[in-house]
């Protein structure tokens, strides 16, 4: 009886304990960018900067703007809160000076497009197993 009374405890504690995940920052094996600075993804994401350090243009990547994991992922990198983001890219757009990056439906579509363009630039929330990828950044979710 006490240990079923401990594992539901521990269940409980499991549910209300802050989830936390590392974000990768993912190019083409072939991509000759070997590591970003945490300035550099910040850039590329908010559209200050549109090429890699080594000046070749980067194809930016992001998912949708509805998706939870889009904003932990922007929390982590800027610090900033979705509505945040979105309130600055709307600003961007309708003063002509940027656009945001292309949104794709999910992590699929993302490993699917990182896989096949040697100039993409993307996150994901696992760590890319393939071998045609390369990690260049990883961001640490902040606890909560």
């Amino acid at each position: 009886m006490a240990l079923r009374k401990l594992l539901a405890l521990l269940s409980l504690l499991a549910l209300a304990w802050p989830a936390r995940a590392d974000f990768y920052i993912v190019v083409h094996a072939s991509n000759p960018q070997h590591n970003l600075t945490h300035k550099e993804v910040v850039d590329l994401f908010m559209g200050r900067s549109r090429a890699f350090a080594n000046g070749d243009f980067a194809l930016i990547f992001d998912l949708p703007r509805d998706n939870p994991r889009r904003a932990a992922f922007y929390q982590a990198l800027t610090g900033m809160s979705a509505a945040q983001v979105n309130s600055y890219w709307s600003r961007l757009m309708f003063s002509g000076q940027s656009v945001p990056p292309q949104a794709l439906p999910d992590e699929a579509a993302m490993l699917g497009i990182l896989r096949r363009n040697p100039s993409a630039l993307g996150w994901l929330s696992r760590e890319p197993a393939d071998a045609g990828l390369r990690t260049v950044l990883v961001i640490k979710e902040p606890a909560r």
